[in-house]
């Protein structure tokens, strides 16, 4: 039952993988005619830390994507850079 649980475990790690580098800013899925959107800087936020990480090794990944619709997209961006690292605490409830 052990080992069943370390695949499953495995399997999920691996989704969970290429489930975040398979829409990195900077990859190359954006240009001028087809820009990034509002929804693509939320996901973008979401992912800064892991694109900032592997942007180190790989120098065509960056935490933004320069192909992007403007204000709209950095709206998404901060949106989930605060609300992703714990920023919005006006609005949580206090322990004890």
């Amino acid at each position: 039952m052990k080992n069943y649980k370390k695949i499953v475990l495995g399997f999920v790690l691996v989704l969970f993988v290429f489930t975040l580098t398979s829409c990195l800013p900077g990859g190359g899925n954006y240009h001028p005619l087809k820009p990034a959107g509002f929804f693509t800087g939320v996901w973008h936020g979401w992912i800064a830390p892991f694109s900032l990480i592997l942007g180190l090794f790989n120098k065509s990944i960056t935490i933004y994507e320069p192909f992007n619709t403007g204000w709209w997209y950095d709206f998404g961006f901060y949106i989930s850079i605060i609300s992703g690292f714990g920023g919005i605490q006006f609005f949580r409830k206090k322990k004890g």
